[in-house]
């Protein structure tokens, strides 16, 4: 059985495949794995370094077996660090498939909502619903203009007549006024009085001549 086998099982006849959370789940635990074999490696070839240097001078075949059993480390970390790439993308494409394949869940369930709020509804019901409103709100405002209308006053009066009572008014008016002034004609004037009233000076009197004439010389000579 391959490695991916022996992480996510075999799916055969009748097999269910796992989950998007369920194969998340075991990329999680491999990475946590690798990233332990990792430390594990790390370690080894530090200690392979110093078991080299250490035998550099004294064991040579010692310190060239231990720099074989670093490289041997190495490639191994390189391989892991290459499948732990990959586990990585794969992780991420599986939660990106996750996250889209739920988004379209709640899409799906929230339209099958609205179907099914719309499923008693029908546009030509909609429509005749909204002319009977319309017609009420008409029927309301044409009940409050009634309402507030004032009763009794003005409609049953005709204004012809009306305005020949009001000039009849006027007419009566101005003849009790012409009446009030012919009786003041009786009323005794106030008497003259009998001394006669003082002159003017005679001087002015002159003066005033003296421009007249001046006046008329003036006029005569245009």
């Amino acid at each position: 059985m391959s490695m991916f086998g022996k992480l996510f099982g075999s799916a055969g006849k009748g097999g269910k495949a796992p989950t998007p959370q369920e194969a998340i789940q075991r990329l999680r635990e491999t990475e946590d794995m690798l990233a332990k074999k990792q430390d594990f490696l790390e370690k080894k070839i530090d200690q392979e370094l110093v078991t080299a240097k250490k035998n550099g001078t004294k064991n040579k075949r010692a310190a060239l077996q231990a720099l074989k059993r670093k490289k041997r480390y190495e490639k191994q970390l390189a391989q892991i660090d290459g499948t732990l790439s990959t586990i990585e993308f794969q992780r991420e494409a599986l939660e990106n498939a996750n996250t889209n394949t739920e988004v379209l869940k709640n899409m799906g369930y929230a339209a099958k909502a609205m179907k099914a709020a719309h499923e008693n509804m029908d546009i030509d019901k909609v429509d005749d619903l909204m002319a009977d409103i319309t017609e009420q709100q008409e029927v309301a405002q044409e009940i409050s203009d009634v309402i507030s209308r004032p009763i009794g006053f003005g409609d049953e009066f005709d204004e012809d007549e009306l305005m020949a009572e009001l000039e009849e008014l006027e007419q009566e008016e101005l003849d009790k006024n012409l009446l009030e002034i012919e009786g003041t004609e009786d009323v005794p004037l106030p008497s003259v009085p009998s001394t006669s009233l003082p002159s003017r000076p005679a001087k002015k009197k002159e003066e005033e001549d003296e421009d007249d004439m001046a006046d008329l010389e003036a006029w005569a000579a245009n």
